[in-house]
């Protein structure tokens, strides 16, 4: 069954405007463009010509006593050298050009890329990474290529056929020339037509071609997943019944382009052969002579050479313009969180918080937060606790913005989050989030990512607070060690010491820790809580936890519900109230209790009560 998406994809006509929008990438470099055009011009300026002198030299060869060695040298020379300056202006053309296609790629694929990280989290949730890459893989190669055969195909074809007509009409009588104009007429025609036949089955090859890119993408990213489940035959069968649906698609692509390429040779072999025959009955008739069916000949092939060409350029066009559809959807995919007109920079000033009022729902039947109200003073600690979907995690982002609040307002410092720039209020907030994904290079990039113009003392000394120099030592290459894609070259508990060390480099005045010691064991928890307090003690500190241990020394605590504010206070009070918090905390010290029973361990509470086995 079609999806929506799909059917998108597949259906409407290609948007021709997108040409238009493609004319300032020209303009950066417009020298070269006119520079260009020019020896374009002189090049079919120099090809037009070639058939005039191939027909001078059949003339003078007719009769025996015009085949003179001197005038018949001269033209053959002319000849080569016309021929020669024809093939020499196009490479002078090419090489000029150049930088103009490879710098509108360079361009447009910046311009993608910025864009796609300036749009909302909800975008990235839901895209498909694999399609994603090949949509501006095939878009980018399409810019260049239409850039390319627009400017230097299209348009000097018709200007050939132009000079090619003007030449018949001016040296034979208007039949050639109304020959020559409803020949090119009946092929371009026929082409366009077929061409948007099968443009159907380009765009059903692209989806299918996204769809299994997509799908062997996903599969490697969930290697492990796969390998848990021992399901490497139903992957690849997957992966096959995705191949199988575009090898149909591109049987159809195929088979629909040599009927295209059949139809067009029979035109120009019929047009060829009618104009032949024209061409022959003027020569018997004594209008014309042997040079002038030569050079009808020659005229004949060198414009239906590039209209060939041309209609090749057309198909490959409508199927760039195709990809560059998909392309430029992305480019102009509505950011839903964006700056505000002229919004000045966030200054944080000690960094109080506020949320007041807000209310969030992802889509209208989904309410997530209900008049949520509270404040984290500068140089404070707020923890949050509740139960999964409480609504704990929509906080933090929110106050990252990376959605916006739907009712009510955020405030830092008095400055309401979405009248500040972005990127101000992100330098202000330091993240440890609860799953670290780390880029695929070394230990020592990701934690320089905090802040890419840190020296190596200002890094080593994030890896100390961070309690991450035991193990880098451990490591033969330490800080150069790869952590493979997506950090699984180390474990859980190692991807959140190098986000912590790498939160620690950045220095923020803000911290939010999001389930930041999910990962560790009861030693490194320690640990790491007690480096994390240190840091935290003179930032404003959200934290969100689910192991209620982590935040015993908060500040406040504030216990979540459905999205409201069930109860608050500091642990101590908390526990006295003996509500949903204090409940929590004796559950989870029944576990702690259960988790460490016959290995000896000891267990204390916060309040200094040793509990042994």
């Amino acid at each position: 069954m079609r999806t929506r998406r799909d059917s998108e994809y597949r259906g409407g006509p290609v948007n021709w405007r997108i040409i238009l929008s493609l004319i300032p990438f020209l303009m950066e470099f417009r020298g070269r463009v006119f520079l260009a055009l020019g020896f374009l011009a002189l090049a079919k300026l120099a090809g037009v010509t070639v058939p005039v002198a191939l027909k001078f030299i059949v003339d003078h060869f007719e009769s025996p006593e015009e085949a003179m060695v001197a005038v018949p040298l001269a033209l053959l020379l002319g000849y080569g050298a016309l021929r020669f300056t024809a093939v020499f202006f196009g490479e002078l053309r090419d090489a000029v050009f150049a930088r103009v296609a490879e710098r509108a790629m360079r361009r447009v694929s910046l311009r993608v890329f910025e864009h796609l990280h300036q749009l909302d989290l909800g975008f990235h949730l839901s895209r498909q990474t694999g399609g994603l890459a090949r949509d501006i893989e095939r878009g980018t190669t399409g810019i260049s290529f239409l850039l390319r055969f627009m400017l230097f195909n299209i348009v000097p074809t018709l200007l050939e056929i132009g000079m090619i007509t003007v030449i018949m009409l001016v040296a034979f009588d208007a039949s050639f020339a109304l020959t020559v104009l409803a020949a090119v007429v009946v092929y371009a025609v026929f082409s366009i037509y077929v061409t948007e036949w099968r443009n159907r089955f380009v765009r059903e090859s692209n989806l299918m071609d996204n769809r299994s890119n997509t799908r062997a993408v996903d599969s490697l990213l969930n290697y492990e997943t796969v390998k848990y489940f021992g399901n490497e035959a139903y992957e690849a069968r997957e992966y096959d019944r995705n191949l199988e649906d575009w090898e149909e698609a591109r049987m159809k692509n195929r088979l629909s382009l040599a009927g295209l390429n059949s139809g067009q040779a029979l035109i120009i072999a019929g047009s060829i052969t009618v104009m032949m025959i024209m061409a022959a009955h003027q020569v018997a008739a004594g209008r014309m002579t042997l040079g002038d069916l030569v050079m009808v000949n020659a005229y004949m092939i060198q414009l239906f050479m590039p209209l060939n060409f041309l209609g090749f350029v057309y198909r490959e066009i409508r199927e760039a313009l195709v990809s560059i559809e998909r392309l430029f959807k992305l480019m102009y995919q509505p950011a839903r969180v964006v700056d505000a007109p002229d919004a000045p920079e966030l200054r944080p000033d000690g960094g109080t918080i506020r949320f007041e009022h807000v209310h969030y729902a992802y889509t209208e039947d989904r309410p997530i937060l209900r008049d949520l109200s509270f404040e984290i003073p500068a140089g404070q600690k707020l923890a949050i606790v509740g139960p999964s979907g409480a609504g704990k995690s929509t906080i933090a982002r929110l106050l990252f913005r990376f959605y916006d609040v739907t009712e009510g307002r955020i405030t830092i410092n008095g400055q309401d989050i979405r009248s500040v720039t972005q990127d101000s209020l992100r330098r202000a907030i330091g993240v440890v989030p609860q799953d670290t994904v780390l880029f695929n290079d070394t230990i020592r990039y990701n934690i320089a990512y905090g802040r890419p113009d840190a020296t190596d003392e200002e890094i080593e000394r994030a890896v100390r607070m961070a309690h991450l120099d035991g193990f880098i030592d451990s490591l033969p290459r330490g800080l150069e060690t790869q952590v493979g894609e997506r950090g699984l070259k180390v474990s859980g508990g190692e991807k959140q010491r190098i986000a912590i060390a790498r939160v620690l480099l950045k220095d923020p005045p803000i911290l939010v820790l999001d389930e930041a010691t999910s990962s560790l064991d009861s030693h490194g928890e320690k640990v790491i809580l007690e480096a994390l307090n240190e840091v935290a003690a003179r930032r404003t500190t959200l934290a969100i936890a689910h192991r209620l241990s982590t935040i015993v020394d908060s500040d406040r605590i504030i216990v979540l519900d459905q999205g409201r504010i069930v109860e608050q206070g500091d642990h101590a009070a908390l526990l006295g109230g003996g509500g949903t918090y204090a409940q929590l905390w004796t559950h989870q010290q029944q576990e702690r209790i259960s988790d460490s029973a016959g290995s000896g361990e000891t267990v204390a509470d916060t309040q200094g009560v040793e509990i042994r086995d």
